[in-house]
């Protein structure tokens, strides 16, 4: 349904930028806010011509320090791009894929190599690296990563990857012969403290042919959910929980970082508006956390699970489905979804007593909101942990306690 925010699901719109699968429309909305944002610019640059050209001593001044502000920020802006380029790296895919190749590939449909590009960050120095799951997709032959100096490392495996019903589009990578080379792991930063108008960094392999390639922007927004498509022909991601920048998020940098202004890594750069690269979309850095500590230990992902389609609420929402409520993860009728279930059948939301119209208040003592929508909170989490929820049933306020599965592969 039109504007609703689900753990599983499917909405439109958004692409995740893959450089060799581009193929979307943007909606007229994106059109008439950027226009409008034009229009604003041009109006307030007038106003600040005038001022130049008319006013008197103190305009001037204000004018010498709005110029050293705009210097202080590129120095800032090239220091932050040049600490953490040796921590990002152009990723480099062949994947064999289902369909129609290429005019000399031969005749009809059947399996054919694909080489695409994107962005991963190094972790550790012993070789693991951060992507996403689009960019080494199920039919992944050969990775090999290129350095900030231009060196080529081929021997690089698919250690773990989240499964493709998963709300976060995660994988990752490791070097298993480093060539003696001193592999630089980034800082990772802490994504609960970012603030919309905070500013950002994104790095990426633009198009795939652009090492390193830095845009700057801020945070637009955050807890912004989504579908997006890896090419025309592409499977739907639901994308929960994300941050919404302005920052340019081009073809080929999936997978690469979003920095804050303390060069620290905040998100990981996943998705963006077709045809308007200011509006992108990346995983706050803290819902990876957990993943990161559980690869590193056991080489797997085992992400925690609760098994439940759900809504993120806000006052139109809460007024649709005349809810009390109008804070929360609303898990919606199967009726009002047009689907068989929204809680899956004996899965952990189902075994603790959850139903079809509970509105999820708080996990943990945390109140559910857009910082802080399931996705976050139980990524702090492990599968087997036990969580207290408090929800709203009717009128009735209950706690009850919920054993975390693990996410299913289909």
């Amino acid at each position: 349904m039109k504007g609703k925010n689900m753990e599983q699901g499917q909405a439109g719109g958004l692409v995740t930028p893959s450089p060799s699968k581009q193929n979307y429309k943007k909606t007229t909305f994106f059109s008439r806010v950027l226009i409008g944002l034009i229009i604003l610019a041009i109006s307030f640059g007038g106003g600040w011509l005038g001022a130049r050209s008319y006013g008197g001593d103190d305009d001037q001044q204000s004018i010498v320090a709005q110029k050293a502000a705009v210097v202080d920020t590129a120095k800032l802006l090239s220091s932050i791009a040049d600490d953490l380029k040796d921590s990002v790296v152009s990723v480099t895919v062949t994947s064999r894929e289902r369909g129609r190749g290429s005019e000399f590939s031969g005749f009809g449909y059947g399996r054919y190599e694909r080489r695409s590009a994107g962005t991963g960050i190094i972790l550790t120095s012993d070789g693991l690296i951060l992507t996403n799951r689009h960019v080494v997709p199920d039919g992944t032959t050969d990775v090999s990563v290129t350095l900030s100096d231009g060196t080529l490392l081929e021997r690089v495996k698919v250690v773990a990857r989240t499964s493709k019903n998963d709300s976060l589009d995660i994988a990752f990578l490791k070097v298993t012969d480093k060539e003696d080379k001193k592999l630089q792991a980034a800082k990772l930063g802490d994504s609960s403290k970012m603030n919309v108008g905070d500013g950002v960094v994104a790095i990426g392999n633009t198009l795939g042919q652009f090492q390193n390639t830095v845009t700057s922007g801020i945070i637009s927004g955050y807890g912004r959910s989504l579908v997006a498509r890896a090419g025309s022909g592409g499977a739907a991601e639901n994308l929960d929980d994300m941050f919404q920048t302005d920052a340019a998020i081009n073809q080929g940098n999936s997978g690469g970082p979003l920095v804050n202004m303390d060069g620290e890594v905040i998100g990981v750069n996943t998705a963006m508006a077709s045809g308007a690269q200011t509006v992108g979309f990346a995983i706050p850095i803290n819902n990876v956390k957990g993943m990161i500590d559980n690869v590193k230990r056991t080489g797997k992902i085992e992400r925690p699970f609760l098994g439940v389609i759900y809504i993120i609420l806000t006052d139109d929402i809460a007024e649709e489905y005349d809810l009390k409520a109008k804070r929360g993860a609303y898990i919606p009728k199967a009726s009002e979804m047009g689907s068989s279930a929204t809680i899956l059948k004996d899965g952990p939301a189902d075994s603790a007593g959850i139903r079809e119209g509970d509105i999820i208040l708080e996990i943990d003592g945390v109140k559910i909101g857009e910082r802080s929508s399931p996705v976050s909170l139980l990524s702090r989490h492990k599968a087997g942990d036990t969580v207290k929820m408090t929800i709203l049933r009717g009128s009735d306020k209950k706690t009850i306690r919920v054993k975390l599965g693990t996410v299913p592969e289909s």
